[in-house]
């Protein structure tokens, strides 16, 4: 029987809901007095008199006041007329604050002069943008989390990327030597599964066993548990006792084509006598790995995900990596790359954090009054979204609106370093070509919702780190310890207040359209969504889960910060939806195209959501700029 709201502690104080979610763009502060809004997007009590969104519970990422202007501009058509002109004069205006943006800045410094008049604009109420850092203090002692990118795939960097991070301080050896973090398969509790009572009829946490790793011990025993029909039970059994070449006699070249055009899940049922109910199972596998699910990637692009199909292309192991962990050799900071943004904005402005570097910067705390300081040759101006960039004789000129007031500001060049979708509105001027070429790249909404325990006593009964879990809105959830790095430490064996990491992506409702429309089908159930629906959805799945081992859901949640990113991972090519291009002519190399004294930034323009790749376009764009 499903548990009322007040069974699962809904009605406890943990923070303040987002009781703004649903007004008007007018009350949100086009009209509000400068100052209100500063105030009203306050998610979690801070100090008084001090300003720090990393502390922030509640409706985060994508936040109440961080999209409406933007939607407004690009929905509804609005036109923000007759702004306000700020005697302020910069050489350069960066539109963006996420990791591309700063590090555009950043080498803007060095290709024109370390005394560049610089100003970046950012929409949200911090800098970072998916590079968002979750602090929380609720239990005691500070415990962090990341609130977006999280990663550091440090063998696919460039030149570039690895020359940045060098003069930043950061050393991937030595967080490589303090990063013990296995995604929920360890390193402390088997990996597994847990299927809900409300999606499979009863609650059944499977101890032991990965869909990536499969497992050799006690297979069938571990199917037989499993909440589906028999037929679907025995179509697994069979599936991972197969070892074969299902393609014996076919070249290489017949066997690519084969599995770049069939998704995953129909190679499952094709190929890998899977039920459908049974295929389903993996649907979300990838849906925090790569923003997509497993019925919309092609069998090939699931190789790289590690998800088991190798076994039946004639090799032993049943994934590509003989593991469960997705994604390659990656390094870690305890934010995540929230600490890359911090090291930038610190090498920027060296006030904000005096005496903080690489060693130590996921322990500093921000000043983030001396972020926008006239006398600074760098400012990083928040809650700033920008409506038009233009270019002028000798320049561009930025408007923006900064709490319901609309301004503009004059600069010599002027970096786009936002979501390619939006450079339409923002610069209606641009060639309708490289318009149509951003519109293209949709990007994927993404979910990072972490949850702080009073305790990990419940996990550590189950003998659990996470779980993976088929059936509800977050396909994965973990421990978030062991991120040993940059002055931060949270051991395995500390039992006390942890925050656990729900990760995932909205399912769209129909997987069978163009992927770009399943994005925006799924972003829109996203921002229907209000802060009562993720805290209801992760108390359902810790009592189902935790239940059993003790767990107080009414009690023992501490805090919750859901991170929504309705404009998520960055759009890259897909197998089963996208044409190849000739060279120079894909959507994200004719939408990068400088205009004028306007380059383009950005992850979008690399056609790929990591964070090197963020950087790589920024030392791109820069050099674009004449001087």
């Amino acid at each position: 029987m499903q548990k009322s709201d007040r069974q699962l502690g809904m009605n406890r104080d943990i923070t303040r809901r987002d009781f703004i979610h649903d007004l008007s763009l007018t009350s949100l502060g086009l009209t509000l007095p400068a100052g209100v809004l500063a105030e009203a997007f306050t998610g979690n009590p801070e100090s008084a008199g001090t300003y720090y969104p990393p502390t922030r519970t509640g409706m985060r990422g994508s936040h109440p006041g961080a999209f409406e202007v933007a939607h407004a501009l690009a929905r509804e058509g609005k036109k923000f007329l007759d702004p306000a002109d700020l005697d302020e004069e910069y050489d350069l205006v960066v539109v963006g604050g996420g990791i591309s943006g700063l590090a555009v800045a950043y080498y803007y410094r060095k290709q024109f002069g370390a005394d560049s008049r610089i100003l970046i604009l950012e929409n949200h109420d911090d800098f970072g943008g998916h590079a968002k850092r979750n602090e929380f203090h609720q239990g005691g002692k500070m415990r962090l989390s990341w609130g977006g990118t999280m990663n550091l795939e440090y063998p696919l960097f460039s030149d570039t990327a690895n020359a940045l991070l060098g003069e930043l301080g950061v050393d991937i050896d030595e967080l490589l030597q303090g990063y013990d973090f296995e995604y929920g398969s360890g390193p402390k509790g088997s990996p597994s599964i847990f299927f809900d009572a409300e999606t499979y009829g009863r609650d059944e946490l499977i101890h032991g066993f990965s869909f990536r790793a499969g497992n050799s011990d006690n297979l069938e025993a571990i199917f037989d548990r499993f909440p589906i029909s028999e037929e679907s039970r025995e179509s697994l059994k069979k599936f991972y006792a197969r070892r074969e070449n299902v393609f014996k006699g076919k070249s290489e070249a017949e066997v690519g084509k084969i599995l770049s055009g069939i998704s995953y899940t129909g190679f499952l049922k094709k190929y890998g006598g899977l039920s459908d109910e049974a295929a389903n199972l993996f649907i979300k596998t990838t849906h925090g790995y790569w923003g997509v699910g497993a019925d919309s990637l092609s069998a090939a692009e699931c190789i790289g995900a590690s998800l088991p199909i190798m076994h039946l292309l004639g090799h032993p192991e049943l994934s590509g990596s003989g593991d469960d962990n997705a994604g390659g050799d990656v390094a870690m900071f305890p934010d995540g790359n929230a600490s890359i943004a911090r090291l930038l904005v610190h090498a920027l402005i060296p006030a904000v954090a005096p005496g903080s570097d690489a060693t130590n910067i996921a322990m500093a705390r921000f000043d983030y009054s001396r972020l926008d300081e006239a006398t600074s040759p760098v400012r990083l101006r928040l809650e700033s979204t920008v409506v038009n960039v233009t270019n002028r004789s000798g320049g561009t000129s930025v408007s923006y609106v900064n709490r319901g007031r609309v301004l503009r500001v004059n600069s010599r060049h002027a970096v786009l370093a936002c979501y390619h979708s939006i450079i339409p509105y923002l610069c209606p001027d641009m060639p309708q070509e490289q318009k149509e070429a951003q519109k293209y790249q949709v990007k994927r909404p993404l979910i990072l919702t972490n949850v702080l325990l009073r305790d990990s006593t419940a996990f550590d009964k189950l003998d659990i780190s996470g779980a993976y879990c088929p059936g509800r809105l977050h396909g994965a959830v973990w421990q978030v310890k062991g991120v040993n790095t940059a002055g931060y430490r949270h051991d395995w064996e500390d039992s006390g207040p942890v925050p656990i990491m729900f990760w995932g992506s909205v399912a769209p409702p129909d997987a069978s359209v163009p992927v770009q429309e399943q994005h925006r089908a799924s972003r829109a159930l996203l921002l229907a969504m209000t802060f009562e629906h993720f805290e209801r959805e992760v108390r359902t799945v810790l009592d189902g889960m935790l239940g059993s081992a003790g767990f107080d859901v009414q009690n023992d949640i501490l805090a919750i910060t859901v991170n929504r990113w309705p404009h998520g991972y960055s759009y890259s090519y897909l197998d089963l939806w996208d044409p190849e291009w000739p060279e120079g002519q894909a959507p994200h190399e004719v939408a990068r195209r400088p205009f004028g004294n306007i380059a383009i930034a950005n992850a979008d323009a690399g056609a790929s959501a990591l964070t090197n790749v963020a950087i790589d376009e920024a030392w791109r764009a820069v050099r674009e700029l004449n001087s």
